[in-house]
């Protein structure tokens, strides 16, 4: 007899970690492995951040437990955070701490889902909502957005998937792996169709800071008042500010939400790791020109890399407005080379190419795979050089 759980046996892994993992096993065998893999800045945390991290260490702040839900200084940067990019002001009580918005997220589904419930997904979606929902148990709704539309669901679709178990819409924008955006215009209409059923946004809002060539990121939020008290916005400083490993993420909402997430972090994980905390308050209320520079060198890439991955026979791509993905549509390119399975795909490429790339099936996009440009030009070129060489063989 097993002595694993139902819940463990039935989870998926996440598959950027695991094409991630793999890419690095291989470069440790001494293959030259470009990695497209995992959504993570190629840049150090910027020196201020560090600088803020080790006066805290030297001065012993950062040697002790502090408030499960996070230092008091670090929920007034969070509230001068969203002062300054939101336009509104929060209150200590709407924000809780944890260690990175992925636990955040699980956090406010087991505070919110009880058996049965459904979430809306859109897809394509980031991996590991579906599984986060359904060790809540949570049943996840996926409603399809097309790239005839631009990666975006519609109200109308958002409604023909509603149930009188409907209990929240999962939202993602700047998305991953899309990198698309919705507007005002499409955000006031979702959110307006959430109050009017009673329906909890969760606004994973993480990439928000990483828009492109004019583009904007509208937090569902700031829309009115109505809709920002239906939502509860994620975001963290991994992406943002080159803080993946320091693991800090937050959460924005209504106390009584945010109050029953805060007992989870009290009986999960506790605080987050004081010295991270000190780094954070740093990054969110401190100068924020390291922000832009990594923008700017984020834009240069993906005006760069676009162009030359469209020309890769086979490979149909939408230029993104955010985040730092590519997610072509390969469907003619596996015709081509005798493929049925997306997944069998990626792997090909990495086995006859050396290049790492996610399959688009833990996406909910069986005809796609996601390649991160949060790397250096370099690599990124050579890398579409392969794919361009394999495909034209």
């Amino acid at each position: 007899m097993t002595k694993l759980s139902k819940r463990v046996l039935e989870m998926e892994e996440s598959v950027t970690l695991a094409a991630g993992a793999r890419a690095k096993a291989l470069k440790a065998q001494g293959r030259d492995i470009l990695e497209l893999t995992l959504g993570e800045p190629d840049f150090v945390t910027p020196k201020h951040i560090q600088q803020a991290a080790i006066e805290a260490i030297e001065t012993g702040k950062a040697s002790f437990y502090t408030v499960a839900s996070g230092l008091p200084a670090l929920k007034a940067a969070v509230n001068t955070y969203f002062e300054n990019f939101y336009g509104y002001s929060v209150e200590p009580n709407q924000v809780v701490v944890g260690t990175g918005a992925k636990f955040l997220l699980y956090a406010f589904f087991a505070a919110v889902i009880n058996p049965g419930d459904e979430v809306i997904i859109p897809t394509p979606y980031w991996v590991s909502y579906a599984d986060q929902i359904k060790m809540n148990e949570g049943q996840p709704v996926f409603v399809k957005a097309t790239e005839a539309n631009q990666f975006k669901v519609t109200v109308e679709q958002l409604e023909a998937a509603r149930t009188d178990k409907t209990k929240v819409l999962l939202l993602n924008s700047p998305s991953n792996p899309t990198g698309m955006i919705y507007n005002h215009k499409e955000l006031e209409a979702i959110g307006n169709w959430a109050v009017s059923h009673d329906i909890l946004i969760l606004a994973d809002d993480i990439y928000g800071r990483l828009v492109y060539n004019g583009h904007r990121f509208t937090p569902i939020s700031s829309i009115s008042e109505t809709i920002r008290k239906q939502t509860i916005v994620i975001n963290g400083v991994s992406k943002a500010y080159a803080m993946t490993g320091w693991r800090v993420g937050y959460a924005v909402g209504q106390p009584e939400i945010i109050s029953a997430m805060s007992k989870i972090v009290g009986q999960t994980t506790s605080n987050l790791t004081a010295v991270a905390q000190y780094a954070a308050i740093e990054a969110l209320s401190g100068p924020q020109d390291t922000v832009e520079t990594m923008r700017q060198a984020f834009e240069d890439r993906l005006n760069t890399i676009y162009p030359l991955l469209a020309e890769v026979p086979g490979f149909e791509v939408i230029k993104p407005e955010g985040a730092f993905y590519l997610f072509p549509n390969v469907k003619k390119a596996m015709e081509m080379k005798g493929f049925s399975d997306v997944t069998d795909f990626t792997t090909a490429i990495l086995e006859e190419t050396d290049v790492a790339l996610v399959t688009g099936a833990g996406f909910g996009a069986p005809e796609n795979i996601r390649l991160s440009y949060a790397t250096d030009m370099e690599t990124l070129k050579a890398a579409v050089a392969r794919l361009k060489e394999y495909m034209s063989k």
